[in-house]
């Protein structure tokens, strides 16, 4: 009794379990050993269970704190500008306006709370947690709206059209300046939810490499099971617990894993049995969708008598919402080209200094739907840098596709600054305004890329090439080809107005601390 439970027949651990549970699968005890350093950044050994139950505390609190006092102060501000202390309310004479203050404070904060904008799940990543809040603000504006007229309440309009927007824009601030903590702190190799991965050898390590690749998700790897005649990679590390399919529902439901990502492999069966075993549970059960790279939004599940089915909305290249994209587009890019302006005389006149040349760099590419276009960015290589290109192609392997080099010899002493920050990207905003491309897209490319296209490729060109993109924000030139043509085909499948807005927000910060650019 004194002694520790060996781990399940087959298993390989890294170091003692310190999940808070403990499980006897068996009548032999042994001392498990310990072994070397793992490679991945975060090691069973951590007490991530207990260390999530803290965290998940704290953030509860916070939120609804932080929401309290952010919707305290859009009422405050809205209310001040009252010139009336009280309104008529049919039935009840005269009630004070900060009656209805206190009234909208709490309803706001409910509502929020209500609307499930706290949710762990929802921080950290992803734009559910912002839309819920958006949501959550107007349906309780709308309850509001309905009831004055209703009551026949003599409410200033003024209040609605003031205090729903700044509070909505305070709320959205500080649920992002709560969202920077969280992902710092899962960086960091904390708040991280303990995790096991279930499915073929090769899909476990595609999740591994996201997984650790985007750490913001908050998922810890820390067990799997392999389904199927794969076998482990050794890449997966050492601290890895490995599990026999026959073990799974036993090892899912001791409480070791607070989420479970389950991918191929599993009959409809066993699925289910696993989901029964998980009842009345706060462990996640997480799918990996069948329909790869299909979106939320785009998914609808129905029941017709007895028989559940999944409605898939497919991809629309036409229609109000690019009209909406195309004025969205013109709009920014003419703002981004006022106030870039200053900018743009000091990288001409660095550009000059350095070597003489043109400030310009004119070049033909491939646009929407096999159209060619022509891109303007600031000059970061040398003249003659497209006659030198065939030969560096042909050394790097021949192929031509994403051709990118990290030590390019054709690039400039200015021009490697200007490709770190991305500067030598924003002539590109004339190219949006003229209609050839637009802000958020796929990598806008040359002929000689399009011309290794497969048929799966193409799809790249039904959206107009962007200056910034999911490849921008996810890895940029570090990316491999496969990750980045995936990446691009999955903008075009399930872009939207919002989820550019997101992008944009995001390439700003991935700009302001470059990595990958070159």
């Amino acid at each position: 009794i004194l002694g520790r439970p060996r781990p399940l027949s087959g298993h390989r651990r890294a170091a003692p379990s310190h999940h808070g549970c403990c499980v006897a699968y068996t009548l032999i005890w042994e001392e498990p050993e310990i072994p070397a350093e793992a490679s991945f950044p975060w090691s069973p050994a951590r007490p991530l269970a207990n260390a999530r139950a803290g965290w998940r505390g704290i953030v509860a609190w916070g939120l609804k704190i932080g929401d309290a006092l952010t919707v305290s102060a859009a009422v405050i501000l809205s209310f001040s500008f009252r010139v009336d202390d009280s309104f008529a309310l049919s039935g009840f004479g005269s009630v004070p306006y900060w009656f209805l203050g206190v009234l909208t404070v709490l309803g706001w904060t409910v509502a929020l709370g209500l609307a499930g904008s706290r949710s762990v799940r929802h921080l950290g990543a992803g734009l559910e947690e912002y839309r819920r809040v958006v949501t959550a603000s107007l349906g309780l504006f709308g309850i509001w709206a309905i009831a004055s007229y209703v009551l026949r309440a003599s409410i200033s309009r003024s209040l609605f059209v003031t205090a729903l927007p700044l509070g909505v824009v305070l709320l959205l601030v500080f649920r992002w300046l709560v969202r920077q903590v969280i992902v710092n702190r899962r960086v960091a190799g904390q708040a991280l939810v303990p995790t096991l991965l279930v499915g073929s050898a090769s899909q476990i390590t595609d999740i591994l490499h996201s997984l650790n690749r985007h750490r913001e998700a908050g998922y810890a790897p820390q067990g799997a099971c392999v389904v199927g005649d794969g076998k482990a990679s050794a890449g997966w590390g050492r601290d890895i617990v490995l599990h026999e399919k026959s073990e799974l529902v036993a090892v899912a439901s001791s409480g070791c894993y607070e989420a479970i990502i389950v991918g191929d492999g599993l009959s409809r069966s066993e699925l289910r049995n696993l989901a029964w075993h998980l009842e009345s549970s706060p462990i996640d059960l997480l799918f990996l969708p069948r329909l790869i790279d299909i979106a939320g939004p785009r998914l609808r599940v129905s029941d017709v008598e007895g028989l559940a089915l999944m409605h898939v909305d497919l991809p629309r290249f036409s229609g109000w919402r690019l009209w909406l994209k195309r004025a969205f587009d013109i709009v920014f890019s003419g703002l981004a080209l006022v106030a870039l302006s200053p900018v743009f005389v000091v990288v001409a006149i660095l550009i000059k200094m350095d070597d003489g040349g043109p400030v310009f760099f004119r070049q033909q590419r491939i646009g929407l739907r096999g159209q060619p276009i022509i891109v303007h960015k600031f000059r970061t290589m040398v003249v003659d840098a497209e006659a030198k290109i065939d030969k560096l192609i042909e050394a790097q392997g021949g192929h031509a596709l994403l051709f990118k080099m990290e030590d390019d010899p054709r690039i400039t002493g200015i021009g490697k600054i200007l490709r770190k920050y991305s500067i030598d990207e924003l002539p590109q905003f004339w190219s949006v305004l003229r209609g050839g491309m637009s802000v958020v897209g796929p990598r806008p490319q040359v002929a000689r890329e399009v011309s290794e296209y497969t048929r799966v490729h193409y799809r790249r060109l039904l959206i107009k090439p962007g200056i910034t993109g999911l490849w921008q924000i996810n890895g940029r030139s570090e990316l491999s080809l496969k990750e980045s043509i995936r990446l691009d085909l999955r903008y075009v499948e399930n872009w939207s107005l919002i989820g550019d807005i997101m992008i944009i927000l995001k390439t700003i910060r991935v700009v302001l601390r470059p990595s990958g650019a070159y």
